[in-house]
């Protein structure tokens, strides 16, 4: 047997400078962010070899410039204390446009002007104007369309999941899950009363928000929400926090859900009885609930499952996909996540996965825990949607052992 006693602190002392750097290193993310998603797009458009006529260089920089300058103030002010509304849509607006012209301006900068290198294509300068119509050419058709897919009722999306645990009394069971709303200075007030007819028509048995309802308070955002009563549920509907309802006095929502007759599951279950067999529909508060200093929240799951019955099928809400491995560790069987967004504006899908175990869709963890994470109903922010599609999703529940037919 080998004595690590003496090497494991010199590995922790070793380990901490290097996260104690890269907590300094994050620190000047948000600084660095928009300086190279408006100089970047700024030098490939119009100062590598393109010679515009100073006339259009002048102008276009000036614009470049007043980006920069003009959608940190904007995000500043709409999203700190001041909460204006105003100020967010331009700041979103302007940090969805600047990041898809920063991504195609790095991709096309490199790939289309290689390619049209290699291919013997015009001059060093056509080339450079060719890279820069492509580039805003292919910009201005994503925003367009990544508007279009944001602002739509989402399309529902419809699974069969089979749970091995589950009593044939319950096969078939319907579950519909809406989750990430987000109810914010776009008023979406028409958006969400169309969402919560469309969820009536999946005659759904139990129906699920998974959090994220809004950015702003219950008291703020009510008109927009307030759609949510009409939702109907054979057995019920539930709701958990996620972590925007954390930035926006939680308990305010929590309040408001239960008012238009949702259950809040906050770390506690309700039991879905049918044919003899019964399904545990638990919930627990977010993950950075506990952060938030609100008495008594948190992300409790021994707390959610207290008194029931430990060979019953548990159907887990969760906000975050990354809660996953506290829930295979219980033995959970299905959890329902939201939070990713599906990326929400490709290529932000890269980084989702940096933190979440999943990005989108049915995903196995453990030996029998299965992991549903939506790409959301809404967005946050920047009002575009692109590769990634909203979604309100049917979930089917299958036993193993269907009943027996008549």
């Amino acid at each position: 047997m080998t004595d690590t006693s003496n090497t494991r602190p010199a590995e922790g002392e070793a380990r901490a400078p290097r996260q104690s750097r890269l907590r300094r290193l994050m620190r000047f993310i948000p600084m660095i962010a928009p300086v190279l998603l408006w100089a970047v797009p700024c030098w490939v458009l119009l100062h590598s070899g393109q010679h515009w006529p100073l006339p259009v260089t002048l102008v276009g920089t000036a614009l470049f410039a007043l980006g920069l300058i003009g959608m940190p103030l904007a995000m500043v002010r709409g999203h700190g204390r001041r909460q204006q509304d105003r100020a967010a849509i331009v700041g979103d607006t302007l940090l969805g446009t600047s990041w898809t012209l920063f991504t195609w301006s790095v991709l096309l900068g490199v790939l289309l002007r290689l390619a049209l290198t290699v291919a013997g294509v015009g001059e060093s300068q056509d080339r450079a104007r060719i890279v820069t119509w492509a580039v805003l050419g292919t910009t201005a058709v994503l925003l367009g369309w990544g508007y279009a897919e944001a602002r739509r009722v989402p399309r529902v999306r419809r699974l069969d999941v089979q749970l091995p645990r589950l009593g044939p009394g319950l096969d078939g069971i319907r579950v519909a899950l809406i989750t990430d709303t987000h109810y914010g200075p776009l008023d979406r007030t028409r958006w969400s009363a169309r969402v919560c007819e469309t969820v009536n028509t999946l005659e759904a048995d139990l129906v699920c928000h998974t959090g994220d309802i809004a950015d702003g308070t219950a008291e703020r955002r009510r008109a927009q929400a307030a759609p949510l009563g009409t939702v109907r549920a054979t057995r019920a509907r539930v709701y958990v926090t996620g972590n925007h309802e954390y930035h926006s006095e939680a308990q305010g929502w929590v309040d408001l859900m239960d008012e238009l007759g949702w259950e809040p599951l906050r770390n506690r279950h309700l039991l879905l009885e049918r044919g003899g067999d019964t399904l545990v529909v638990a919930g627990v508060d977010d993950v950075t609930a506990e952060s938030s200093g609100l008495p008594g929240h948190r992300a409790h799951l021994a707390g959610a499952l207290t008194g029931a019955d430990p060979d019953l099928p548990v159907l887990l809400l969760a906000h975050q996909p990354k809660f996953i491995d506290r829930a295979a560790a219980a033995g959970i069987d299905l959890q329902l996540s939201g939070h990713t967004h599906g990326g929400q504006i490709w290529p932000f899908h890269h980084l989702v996965r940096i933190d979440q175990p999943a990005l989108a869709g049915l995903s196995h963890h453990g030996p029998r825990t299965l992991l549903y994470t939506s790409r959301g109903t809404g967005f946050w922010g920047p009002p575009f949607r692109v590769f990634a599609p909203s979604e309100i999703t049917l979930l089917v529940l299958r036993s193993p052992h269907p009943p027996a037919s008549i």
